[in-house]
């Protein structure tokens, strides 16, 4: 039997993701079920629970006082965004003393932020369509410098116009 602590993380090795840094994130939905809108003529309509998963990631640095947002955009079945976390020097010593440290997300990180944020849309969609669900991870690419920034960003921008010239794909 696998244990929690084999399973294969899709996260850099060796990067403390709550250092001080942009990044870029994906979060999908479950089956890349349709639930936040639709793209017409390259411009998107959000559903009910689009203007949740809107509202929510905005609402974020309101939770997170050291995460500042940049481009993001809601698609039909996924979401992309910038993330910038900055926190005053010292704010990553938060010291972890219970077994599940090791696979629990560390306060204050990339995870953390993304699980708070994907619990209150799901929490918030419930109440619309009981069946909402996530894609269990999340992308994520973190961005070292402003060209790629910048290039992500107009990516981010113009995701929903590309969205049928270039197919439903992510990238």
């Amino acid at each position: 039997m696998k244990r929690l602590t084999d399973r294969k993380t899709i996260r850099l090795h060796g990067w403390d993701y709550r250092k001080n840094g942009a990044y870029f994130v994906t979060i999908c939905t479950s089956d890349r079920d349709h639930y936040f809108g639709k793209i017409t003529n390259g411009i998107m309509h959000l559903s009910e629970i689009g203007m949740i998963a809107r509202d929510c990631w905005q609402e974020i640095p309101q939770h997170f006082q050291f995460v500042n947002l940049d481009a993001y955009t809601i698609m039909p079945d996924h979401m992309h965004g910038i993330m910038v976390i900055n926190k005053h020097r010292g704010a990553l010593e938060t010291p972890v003393d219970d077994r599940m440290s090791i696979i629990s997300p560390k306060p204050g990180s990339l995870s953390t932020i993304i699980r708070s944020y994907k619990s209150a849309v799901t929490n918030r969609a419930h109440q619309i369509n009981p069946d909402f669900a996530w894609q269990s991870r999340f992308y994520d690419h973190i961005i070292r410098n402003p060209q790629s920034k910048d290039r992500i960003a107009r990516y981010i921008k113009n995701n929903a116009e590309n969205w049928q010239r270039i197919g439903h794909g992510l990238f």
